[in-house]
This record gives C-alpha cells, structure tokens and sequence, in this order.
C-alpha cells in the first residue's frame, strides 16, 4: 500500500528549494531555457546561463539577477567538445560544484520530404540536438560524480515520443534524447544522479513564432491537434523542468515527462 507523507503538497516545489544550489541552463538566451533560468533564479538560485547568443545570453543572466538569484552568462556552442568543457570547469571554478543541469539547446530542422534532406542539415540538427546533449551530460556527469549526486533534465520533444512527418531528423534526433537520458539514468541511479527528459508540444517560443510567420496555417494546426485547445507558455515547461530537479521527484529517473497539451494522447 502507497503511503503519502503529509498528503498532497499543493506546491509541487517548495518556495526557495534551489536556494545556493548551482543550476546550468544551456539554450538560455530565450523560450523555454530563460524561463528555466528565470525559475531557478527565483528560487535563489546560482544560475550559468550558456547560449551561443552574447547579449540575449547576458539578457537572460542579468534578469536572474534580478529575479533574486545569481546569474553567469559563458558564451557555448554545445557542440563543441570544447566549448563544453569550458563551460562546466568554468561553472566549478565559480560556484565550486553543479547540483542541476538542464540541457535545453536545440534546433528545428527545416521540414520537407525525407529524400530532400540533405547531409548538412542532418549533420546541423544532430549536432546541436543529440552530440551536444551527450557532450553536456559527459561532463555535467563527471561534475556531479565528484560533488556527490545531481539531477539532469535534457530536452526532448514530443516527437521523441511519436513521429512528424516532414521532420525525420528533428524526430529522430528527439528519439535520440531520450535513449541517452534512459542510458544515463541506469548508469548512475545508484550514484546520486538522477536523468530525466521533458518532451513538449507546441510552444510559444521564437522558434515556433518563425513557423507561424512562414505558415499562415500553422496556428489552425496548434488548436487542431493539440486537444487543450492551445499552444503550451514556456513557464509551463519550466515548472516541470524544477519539478524534476527538485527533493520532490527524489524517486523519478529515466522518465520523459509530456507536456504536450494531450497531443500524443489521440
């Protein structure tokens, strides 16, 4: 029998929970890696901002200065072995450990059909989607394995969960993510490091706002297949991102969270 401590907790983070903990957000310079950032730093935390972006990157530090905790902007290409490296020795010589990770960076492949798709958008959209995510978690592992335990969120999609026609790298590379992330929590479950993945739907971010720009179709798309009858916020994915990291998901690893507004439930 299922035995719940104090019964349900209406908050599913408890204010401050982050406070002085160390959190890296990669993709950071906007969407849903700022919001990510923008929450921890609410929740007092230390926050390395990484985006191959400079000044949105600052941006984005500087607002988690004034959210009410401590941002550090370190310009990252996450697909660049170097540059990864860079990034978390650089996290450890300012705040002497990394207690959370979330691996945000990604791109959108430009759709079409599957024979068109040519070896520089493959090698594009696997580099940053699925090589940077293992590049990030190498070392963010290694960083964790030395301070005692940690938890990872990498950034999936719902198509890591079904498929999109038009997109089979995007899809695959989404797929990919999940793969490393179940890999990885086996791995170090009984190191203190907990791996998880969120995989959203549609979501009000830039990336998304390019689409509808180019398709005027697209926004009929979101309210047709998505049955809450809307596109996500990126603060939605946010709290699942601070969910995951936090003592109350002390017992999830190796799970994709979808927050896809019941799209894959049709």
């Amino acid at each position: 029998m299922l035995h719940l401590q104090g019964g349900l907790q209406r908050n599913m983070v408890v204010m401050g929970a982050f406070k002085d903990k160390v959190v890296l957000v990669t993709g950071a310079s906007s969407g849903i890696g700022r919001a990510a950032a923008l929450a921890f730093g609410r929740e007092g935390a230390r926050v390395v901002v990484a985006s191959r972006r400079t000044a949105e990157g600052q941006e984005t530090a500087r607002l988690v200065d004034a959210a009410g905790g401590e941002g550090l902007f370190v310009k990252t290409d996450v697909a660049s072995e170097a540059d990864v490296y860079a990034l978390v020795q650089t996290t450890i010589e300012a705040f002497g450990r990394l207690d959370c990770a979330f691996n945000n960076a990604g791109v959108l492949q430009n759709t079409g059909s599957f024979t068109d798709c040519t070896m520089e958008e493959f090698d594009r959209v696997m580099d940053i989607n699925v090589k940077g995510i293992w590049l990030c978690m190498k070392q963010e592992i290694a960083a964790m394995l030395h301070g005692g335990g940690g938890s990872i969120v990498n950034m999936s999609s719902v198509v890591g969960e079904v498929a999109f026609p038009g997109a089979p790298v995007y899809t695959a590379s989404k797929h990919a993510v999940i793969g490393l992330t179940k890999a990885a929590a086996l791995e170090y479950a009984k190191s203190g490091i907990r791996v998880n993945a969120v995989a959203p739907a549609v979501i009000e971010t830039d990336m998304t706002g390019q689409l509808a720009q180019k398709d005027p179709k697209f926004n009929f798309w979101v309210l047709a297949t998505h049955p809450i009858g809307r596109s996500g916020k990126p603060e939605e994915v946010a709290g699942a991102v601070l969910w995951l990291c936090s003592e109350n998901a002390s017992f999830v690893t190796g799970h994709t969270l979808v927050i896809d507004g019941g799209y894959s439930a049709q």
